[in-house]
């Protein structure tokens, strides 16, 4: 392999074609099902799927028998699946999906979710990084092996429309396509974070995730406050008392030992290892405002924290008016959305159906409270790395980024990947993905930082080509 030449031709096509196409792709207002109920009827999907699968079979002619299909189960969002031959019996898969996370409010001026912005080497909007390049990432790699006349093996290309949601249509699709896909011994994922723009970073683990609605409802109508204060327990008040049975205020600390795994100590050695590496990055790229600090001044426990234990976040809130229109009210429900991180072994299904028992029991006063569960999924622990992909990871981040490639576990979910890891215990895997300091996915000013993009491009092509060499030397 010349990796000059690899460089070269990715970096092109990501230059004349795929950022490109990207800008066209920010612009669509294409929100998973469960941010867009009518996304059906909205087109903006189908529009997303039309723009990537025209791209991909404009490419197809250079990658000799591959197929594309846009599979539509009933009732279901669509799926790309994409086949290329190869070489030998193994199969790769990739996989990367193209639904969006709502718009958020705080964009910069001139920027916003639908409003594609390059600034240099960023590309600005909503879903660049998260996840739209997968397709485009995975097919350059293919196309890159083809330039040289590179063997690999059979490559399958997956891009879901429903992960922001939670995946809940992928495991139909998966039976569906089950003899088509195979057993695959390698899984290529892009939808993951990297540490820093400077190295390669492996995703060792993610956390699973549930969360759903809660509220709580003590009248039927609001009434005057100075009337019912004092005789009325405010809804509040009791939403305050459910939470604090889950989270200490205090500390952030989840309380239920159910929630906790043991972690194991190769991760807790990761996690002291990408502290030193980062250092204070690991809480600098936050926007914090003046003054504030993050939870602790122990960098390693930081890590652990976002990847290893369980965490709350309260994401929306329904039922208490504006500032500007809050009249002196006692107000007859409060409602949250809740979104909680667990550690990478919980089941996700486990663990939403203990907080939701938590949550209802005994409820203060006798108040209606309800807790409904809207998603859950349990997250992922990578098996270890065979030698062959720990030492071409390693030399195709030194090939490609000049520096080591490094280790750390991930906050976030894909489900996708607990999934294939049921199903193909014996498949390596590789997730790695664009989304650095700054890059705030799912929030304002989400980027795509281009040559981190590239980079990651180039370090697939290298592992696929190796994953068919060291299997045909048996």
């Amino acid at each position: 392999m010349d990796t000059a030449r690899l460089s070269r031709f990715v970096s092109d096509l990501w230059d004349a074609e795929i950022v490109p196409k990207l800008t066209d792709y920010i612009r669509i207002p294409n929100k998973s099902p469960m941010f867009d109920k009518d996304w059906v009827a909205h087109g903006h999907m189908d529009a997303a799927v039309k723009l990537m699968s025209d791209w991909a079979n404009s490419k197809l002619s250079s990658l000799p028998g591959a197929t594309l299909e846009v599979v539509r189960l009933e009732g279901r969002t669509p799926l790309i699946y994409i086949e290329v031959p190869g070489q030998g019996d193994d199969t790769v898969v990739l996989y990367g999906h193209l639904d969006k996370q709502p718009e958020m409010t705080g964009w910069s001026e001139g920027l916003g979710p639908w409003t594609p912005v390059l600034k240099g080497d960023k590309l600005y909007g909503r879903g660049g990084a998260d996840d739209g390049y997968a397709i485009f990432g995975s097919l350059a790699a293919l196309l890159s092996l083809h330039e040289q006349g590179i063997p690999h093996a059979r490559c399958v290309v997956m891009i879901e429309a429903c992960e922001e949601s939670g995946s809940y249509d992928l495991p139909f699709y998966v039976d569906h396509l089950a003899e088509r896909i195979g057993s695959p011994s390698l899984v290529v994922c892009l939808d993951s974070g990297c540490g820093n723009y400077d190295q390669l970073w492996l995703t060792t683990s993610l956390r699973g995730m549930t969360g759903g609605e809660l509220s709580v409802e003590v009248l039927t109508e609001g009434v005057h406050s100075g009337d019912a204060s004092g005789v009325v327990p405010s809804s509040f008040r009791i939403l305050r008392q459910l939470l604090e049975r889950l989270e200490d205020a205090n500390t952030g600390r989840i309380k239920p030992q159910e929630l906790y795994v043991e972690v194991p100590a190769e991760r807790v050695e990761q996690a002291r290892k990408s502290a030193e590496v980062l250092g204070a990055d690991i809480y600098d790229k936050f926007p914090f405002v003046e003054g504030m600090q993050p939870v602790t001044e122990d960098l390693g426990e930081l890590v652990l924290n976002r990847t290893w234990r369980p965490q709350l976040a309260v994401t929306g809130v329904d039922g208490m008016p504006p500032l500007e229109s809050a009249g002196n009210v006692l107000r007859p429900k409060t409602a949250v959305k809740l979104s909680l991180r667990v550690p990478p072994t919980l089941s996700g299904a486990k663990a939403g159906q203990f907080v939701k028992e938590l949550l209802e029991k005994d409820p203060p006063y006798g108040a209606k409270v309800n807790f409904k569960l809207e998603k859950d999924g349990s997250g992922w622990n990578a098996p270890a790395l065979s030698p062959w992909l720990s030492q071409t990871v390693s030399e195709a981040s030194e090939h490609y980024f000049g520096a080591p490639a490094a280790y750390m576990g991930e906050g976030g979910s894909i489900p996708f990947m607990g999934m294939l890891g049921e199903k193909f215990p014996q498949a390596q895997f590789l997730i790695t993905g664009v989304l650095g300091p700054h890059s705030n996915a799912h929030g304002p000013n989400e980027f795509l930082h281009i040559p981190t993009g590239k980079k990651v491009s180039m370090v697939v092509a290298e592992v696929v080509a190796r994953h068919y060499a060291q299997g045909a030397k048996g």
